[in-house]
């Protein structure tokens, strides 16, 4: 199985016990540390990261050429987007209603499509497309991983923070790729030189390069 099939299982295995942690149920009704997120929401969002891989599994038939990463999110509208955008928007009901079984079940659930999972990404070919219904353009499925695995590590560190509790330690299998992908979509939105400055040189660096 490739490298990043399993640092996406890793880290979707940390998630689940996440999830499941007694913080997380007790605050369940508090508002989370992203503006407009409740923890239930918030708990929903991050287990949606296995639902997608789930959703994108199927053969639907037609392949065809898939986008690069970069032009991925792009094409995503709530990359930039505000909070009251609708995308963003559907975002925040979607975990919402995710989480509507309430803490247990939606660890439960988690923990199901996670054991699906397991079973199947080893099992795909190297080379798999998948189709993105939602967007409506073509992934390498080891891309779409990644991008599952960078939603994977910062909403775990958006819970985590949002109940009290230490952000999980994950691998450097898990977080490299991700810091990689946060590197490059910096550059591409805000340019080699405000990332690099701000990495090396705090006097003249940028206010924000955030990725998104």
């Amino acid at each position: 199985m490739g490298e990043i099939r399993q640092s996406y299982l890793v880290a979707a295995t940390s998630a689940v016990s996440l999830l499941r942690h007694p913080a997380v149920g007790a605050s369940w009704d508090k508002p989370s540390a992203l503006t407009e997120f409740g923890v239930a929401g918030l708990a929903g969002h991050l287990a949606h990261q296995l639902v997608r891989v789930g959703d994108v599994l199927p053969a639907d038939g037609e392949v065809q050429e898939p986008v690069d990463l970069i032009e991925h999110f792009s094409r995503s509208p709530w990359v930039q987007a505000g909070l009251d955008h609708e995308s963003n928007v559907g975002i925040r009901r979607g975990g919402e209603a995710a989480a509507a079984c309430g803490a247990a079940a939606l660890a439960d659930k988690a923990q199901a499509l996670l054991d699906h999972l397991s079973a199947a990404l080893p099992a795909e070919p190297a080379d798999r497309v998948v189709l993105l219904p939602w967007a409506g353009w073509y992934l390498r499925l080891d891309d779409f991983l990644l991008t599952r695995l960078v939603e994977l590590v910062v909403h775990s560190d958006d819970l985590a923070a949002s109940v009290g509790v230490d952000t999980p330690e994950l691998p450097p299998a898990v977080i490299e790729p991700v810091v990689d992908l946060l590197a490059r979509l910096a550059v591409h939105r805000h340019g080699a030189t405000a990332v690099i400055r701000t990495l090396s040189r705090a006097e003249r660096a940028p206010a924000a390069i955030s990725a998104f």
